[in-house]
């Protein structure tokens, strides 16, 4: 599992270190992986042209030593210097006594457009809002040009601890972060300035709680319900599926392919589509008496494509067994009645339906995407999953937010939430709890929508398909 730590805790950690080793050595430590992460990057440091662009503190000062160590193996490096009565004198040193040269921010944007590669050190993980306005046209001269941009610990201009972008930032086709990964290299809009990611370990003893984890194969295969010989179709658990109506049938279809491939035993079906979920799925159990008469389930999905139906999503929120609300059923769902439930909720909403429930706009949410989950969760008393770019998960009772590494730009398909809502409700039916069940459908529905795609358009249906193949890689 990966994880990532705020800035606090980073700083914390780091002081706690720098107390047991002689002056300078950490930053030594972070300076050797950076340098090594930029030569492989340009496969030949000798002749090799770099600009580092350093501001005030520590990244700075790991960027002036990271590019002493290119200039020694050959490379031509050129420091800008930012903020010249504030930059690292010992990372100034080291590069003049390697033979590189320091210049200010005139003339810059010329040699950035002829570099190679391009350093961000401009800010470190403590800098707020977006970049200076000295530092924007050496950006804006980054993106342009042919250079690869490396960050050092993160991209200047966003925000470290929270993902959010509120000015012009840096956008970086790696970022070198140290120690441990921070919660604004995992959580869009940040993570898509960061670029690929690479960690370096410089020692840091860290707290057993994370701010975020991110789940990787291993975690998921350990998770994931697996029968045994005594198992038959009601031990491995019956899901629920409350969702559709005459105007959207294939909602319905199409949680009920998600629930089937989930690791449940069985799928009951409510609703008044029940003759075309028999007609793709023979195996399903359909009722039409509605929740309470339709037989015994483990959990209930209620509300992909339900319309106005408020009746049957009261009627399954009052049910006492774990409840995936969804689509229609969030806008329907009575908060009061939420907040009251005795068993789990686990609410799916995206950006516009979250936006929605707490009051403000969709931009607002898209722009601090942890905040809004957190902010759902606590106001709700549910484990929430808010779909999008990098689907976030946050437990009702606080703790490490979930974030889901394996999405695809290819999953923003029409009915792609209901089939991650009819597997993530099938997880909760076979016993895994709202965190863990969010998470790990996020996880194979991500994997799924990346094999089905293969590069092209997909449509829900396919992604259904090729969750069993996501299943068999991850536990393979």
């Amino acid at each position: 599992m990966r994880t990532a730590y705020g800035v606090e805790t980073v700083r914390a950690a780091e002081r706690d270190l720098m107390a047991r080793l002689p002056e300078g050595a950490l930053m030594q430590r972070a300076a050797a992986g950076l340098a090594a992460a930029c030569a492989d990057l340009l496969g030949r440091v000798y002749g090799s042209r770099v600009v580092l662009l350093v501001g005030s503190g520590d990244n700075g000062g790991d960027a002036l030593y990271a590019g002493a160590r290119l200039a020694r193996r050959g490379a031509g490096v050129t420091a800008v210097l930012l903020s010249p009565e504030r930059v690292h004198a010992g990372g100034l040193g080291a590069l003049r006594r390697a033979g590189g040269v320091v210049v200010g921010v005139g003339g810059a944007e010329e040699l950035i457009g002829r570099a190679d590669l391009v350093m961000d050190g401009i800010v470190g993980i403590g800098g707020k809002g977006g970049l200076r306005a000295e530092a924007v046209p050496l950006a804006e001269a980054a993106a342009r040009g042919r250079a690869a941009v490396v960050a050092v610990d993160l991209p200047s201009g966003v925000d470290v601890d929270t993902g959010e972008v509120r000015g012009a930032a840096v956008r970086a086709d790696l970022t070198v972060t140290f120690g441990t990964h921070k919660p604004g290299l995992l959580v869009d809009p940040a993570r898509e300035y960061a670029g690929a990611v690479r960690l370096v370990d410089i020692g840091l003893e860290l707290p057993a709680e994370a701010e975020l984890e991110a789940l990787q194969h291993a975690d998921v295969a350990a998770l994931l319900p697996v029968p045994v010989s005594e198992s038959d179709k009601y031990r491995r658990g019956v899901v629920g599926i409350a969702a559709g109506s005459a105007r959207y049938p294939g909602a319905a279809v199409l949680a009920v392919a998600g629930a089937l491939r989930g690791g449940a035993g069985a799928v009951r079906y409510v609703g008044p589509a029940g003759d075309a979920v028999i007609a793709r799925f023979p195996e399903t159990l359909v009722s039409d008496q509605g929740p309470r008469r339709a037989g015994r389930v483990q959990a209930w999905v209620v509300g992909p494509g339900a319309g106005d139906d408020a009746g049957t999503v009261a009627e399954v929120l009052a049910a006492d067994v774990p409840v995936l609300v969804d689509a229609d059923g969030l806008r329907l769902a009575d908060a009061g009645a939420v907040r009251g439930r005795g068993a789990p909720t686990l609410m799916t909403p995206h950006a516009g339906e979250a936006a929605a429930l707490l009051g403000v706009a969709r931009e607002e949410v898209e722009g601090a995407r942890l905040a809004a989950v957190r902010e759902l969760a606590g106001r709700y008393g549910a484990t929430v999953l808010l779909k999008g770019s990098t689907t976030l998960v946050a437990g009702a009772g606080g703790g490490p937010v979930r974030v889901n590494p394996t999405g695809t730009p290819w999953l923003a398909t029409a009915g792609s939430g209901d089939v991650l809502s009819g597997l993530a409700g099938s997880l909760l039916a076979a016993g895994l709890s709202t965190v863990d069940a969010g998470s790990v459908a996020a996880y194979l529905h991500g994997l799924a929508g990346r094999y089905a795609a293969d590069g092209a358009p997909v449509g829900a249906h396919d992604v259904a398909g090729s969750i069993g193949g996501a299943w068999r890689d991850v536990c393979g």
